[in-house]
């Protein structure tokens, strides 16, 4: 009797021709990044100086520490020149437009990644460029972010399907990619946010429109320890945003009973993880026990950001989303 052993090819998965929201990528390019992802974390030697010569242009119109130095890192582990632009350093910051600003980039780089305030602005900015746009964090969104959180979670559990994530805190970009996350990657978000502050409505229908074929689920309350109650991850993020600062003082009001604490943690299953997208304000939505303590995965986050971004860099440069040119 011969056996015969069926072959089955692998998924064709398009990369994105810019990454300015997590959707950009779809259910199967989210499962291919992060397979390249840990590919790469594990073995450095694969992708070093793959995009050697190339040019990526950063534009920071906000402060960043682990943004950018995690794609400059990037770049020059795949061999680029990586060029920091600051917006007092552009000709966009004296009256430029955002088209011109990204015919002109496209001339003499091969991707742009962005960090503004209008989401916007990345879309402007991608429509004019013949280069790939990625964005590196707007008011709206943060798909970088989001891309090092599942790949964190994923490391902790061995797989997204199943995990439980309770999100305390504004509704803002990070909750926003997270949302656009559960339902690319099939795991149950629960969102705490005090009334007022909840996430756009349309990010979350789309995302629950496409977690029912995916597995994953998004649920909204007010009440941080029912949000937290049995979960696996707990993630917390500044009261704060930047560019929000004339709301201080309102929203620590607002947010009083949101603090992730030794007991609100207690609630959370036995195995449950902090995350936090850093820089955190300790003290306020996080207390020192919290992220200092042996549940804290903030660091392990943090360094996934240049893993994540290495993969997300070359995929899209190169198209090889999942990895074959690098044998």
């Amino acid at each position: 009797m011969t056996m015969t052993t069926e072959v089955v090819p692998p998924l064709a998965v398009a990369p994105p021709r810019h990454f300015l929201t997590l959707d950009a990528v779809g259910p199967e390019g989210l499962r291919a990044l992060l397979d390249l992802t840990r590919r790469i974390k594990l073995e450095p030697g694969s992708i070093r100086n793959r995009l050697s010569g190339g040019r990526l242009g950063m534009i920071f119109h906000k402060p960043s520490t682990r943004t950018r130095v995690s794609f400059e890192s990037a770049a020059w582990t795949l061999g680029m020149l990586p060029s920091v632009l600051r917006a007092d350093e552009l000709q966009l910051g004296r009256g430029e437009t955002v088209a011109d600003t990204a015919r002109t980039l496209s001339l003499y780089l091969d991707a742009i990644t962005v960090r503004t305030f209008a989401q916007a602005v990345v879309e402007e900015l991608a429509a004019a460029a013949t280069i790939p746009v990625i964005n590196a964090l707007t008011n709206e969104h943060h798909p970088c972010q989001a891309l090092a959180d599942v790949m964190t979670i994923e490391e902790e559990f061995g797989s997204l399907a199943g995990v439980r994530l309770a999100f305390v805190g504004d509704g803002d970009n990070v909750c926003a990619s997270l949302i656009q996350a559960a339902g690319l990657g099939g795991f149950e978000l629960r969102i705490a946010t005090p009334p007022g502050y909840e996430p756009d409505p349309q990010i979350l229908d789309a995302a629950r429109s496409r977690a029912a074929t995916t597995g994953g689920s998004i649920v909204l309350t007010d009440d941080p320890a029912e949000a937290v109650a049995g979960a696996d991850a707990v993630y917390a993020d500044v009261w704060t945003s930047m560019g929000k600062e004339a709301e201080g003082d309102a929203r620590r009001l607002a947010f009083a009973g949101f603090r992730v604490d030794a007991a609100l943690m207690a609630r959370a299953s036995r195995r449950a993880i902090f995350l936090h997208c850093l820089p955190a304000h300790r003290g306020e939505e996080v207390t020192d026990e919290v992220i200092d303590g042996p549940a804290s995965r903030v660091w392990q986050q943090a360094a996934n950001r240049l893993h994540t971004e290495t993969a997300l860099l070359y995929s899209v440069l190169t198209g090889d989303i999942t990895g074959e040119r690098l044998g």
